[in-house]
């Protein structure tokens, strides 16, 4: 497939200015050039809803992001060695809308320092490193969390892999575990290896909503085994919100609350600043107390006046507007209409999801539940071409990843799904 000459010129420029194996999506790759709510544009002009994007968490371009960016960055942007009212305003809100006992916070700028920070504040609380997690997930990149990814197994690092065990993700398509207590018992064989091991069971770091794997329908309350588990064994509880987050699930603001637990930790990062580069790693204070008289850590960036304005205007902006009520409607209203397709498309094995993440498992056939990942693969391709910009996750990477910026309308959701119907009548399942 030939691409047009702007975008080939682009990659070509990519490759030499930034090196090799620059992801893109698509095999036509999107020059985008300007974004507003659920819409991008294109250097042609082309429109785009955005059903992918949850960085823009209210939107692209939200004008009270925008504007409290600007007003603080005109005023005043420093590090947090020095005293700024900002950050403590921030954390104060942030962690008001948590169980109590999550009562502190260290802002960083990405999801990846938030998750390196939690499994060094476990080896701080437990003395011990052994770290479970599953086997189809992924918590970033640098040294110490990329050793976490099984999809994308480094080539290089530092010798770390003994301090990591891996659990299979759940699949309430293809193995049902309907309360939890099978995907508690694997990852009690895991801590009872790491503990013969001698190295010893630090914390389980999870996705409350599985995010990655696939977001498995499983009923609210379902991580309460697991962290009665992880708890008697010593360890610490690590939710990875990054994704799941700031209401994306529509019944609650966190998805660890939806799945009936308090995390000993949770992290951040992604749709924090709608853009702006914000994460953030909340615990109870007798965890951070531990690890800043370890490490004395300190983020130049982290927490900076610019940052905490961009966070609290999210926040606002998802309370003013009422998104988190939005997310349930909306996403109500999509599983149904992809229960329908479901009705007419053969290929369609499975509808889940809760709230404003929701999405299709694409099969080759409904009996053997096979995974028609090429075939998804090919939808997404075509989708990209008449404007819907989504893309796929799960073990297979055959799972519709639906996953828009909060202020997603019906109107949104049913131009998703009508494309989409046109779409998987048009794609043949086999080349």
């Amino acid at each position: 497939m030939s691409l047009p000459a702007k975008s080939a010129e682009l990659i070509e420029s990519r490759a030499r200015l930034l090196g090799p194996n620059v992801s893109t999506f698509y095999d036509e790759p999107l020059h985008l050039v300007r974004g507003e709510g659920v819409w991008l544009w294109d250097a042609d002009g082309h429109k785009y809803l955005d059903c992918y994007n949850n960085v823009p968490h209210v939107g692209h371009c939200n004008p009270r992001v925008v504007e409290a960016i600007c007003r603080q960055a005109a005023t005043l942007n420093t590090h947090t060695r020095y005293l700024h009212d900002g950050i403590l305003e921030y954390v104060e809100k942030l962690t008001g809308t948590m169980d109590a006992a999550l009562d502190t916070a260290i802002l960083t700028c990405t999801g990846s320092e938030a998750n390196d920070i939690a499994l060094r504040m476990a080896e701080g609380i437990t003395g011990k490193r052994g770290i479970i997690a599953t086997d189809a997930t992924y918590h970033g990149n640098t040294s110490l969390v990329s050793q976490l990814s099984r999809s994308n197994v480094p080539t290089v690092g530092f010798g770390l892999d003994q301090f990591f065990r891996f659990v299979d993700a759940p699949d309430s398509y293809r193995n049902p575990d309907p309360d939890g207590t099978r995907f508690a018992e694997t990852v009690a064989e895991q801590i009872q290896a790491h503990e013969a091991s001698g190295v010893g069971f630090a914390a389980l770091i999870i996705c409350p909503y599985f995010l990655n794997e696939g977001f498995p329908n499983h009923p609210d309350g379902w991580l309460k085994p697991v962290a009665e588990v992880v708890r008697k064994a010593g360890g610490l509880l690590i939710c990875d919100e990054v994704q799941s987050g700031f209401g994306r699930t529509g019944t609650h603001l966190w998805a660890h609350q939806k799945m009936g637990v308090v995390p000993d930790i949770m992290t951040l990062g992604k749709p924090m600043g709608n853009g702006h580069p914000v994460g953030g790693v909340v615990t109870r204070s007798e965890i951070l107390a531990t690890f800043r008289k370890g490490y004395r850590y300190f983020n130049t960036f982290g927490g900076n006046p610019v940052s905490c304005a961009a966070a609290m205007a999210v926040l606002e902006e998802i309370e003013d507007k009422k998104l988190l009520a939005n997310a349930e409607t909306v996403g109500e209203h999509a599983r149904q209409r992809l229960g329908q397709l479901a009705e007419k498309h053969e290929v369609i094995g499975d509808v889940r999801g809760s709230g404003l993440i929701f999405g299709a498992e694409m099969v080759t056939d409904r009996n053997s539940k096979d995974p028609a990942s090429d075939f998804t693969d090919r939808v997404i391709n075509a989708l990209r071409h008449r404007g819907i910009i989504l893309s796929k996750l799960g073990r297979h990477k055959n799972a519709l990843k639906i996953r828009p910026p909060m202020p997603f309308s019906i109107e949104n959701a049913d131009l998703l799904i009508d494309t989409l119907d046109d779409v998987l009548a048009e794609t043949p399942l086999h080349r």
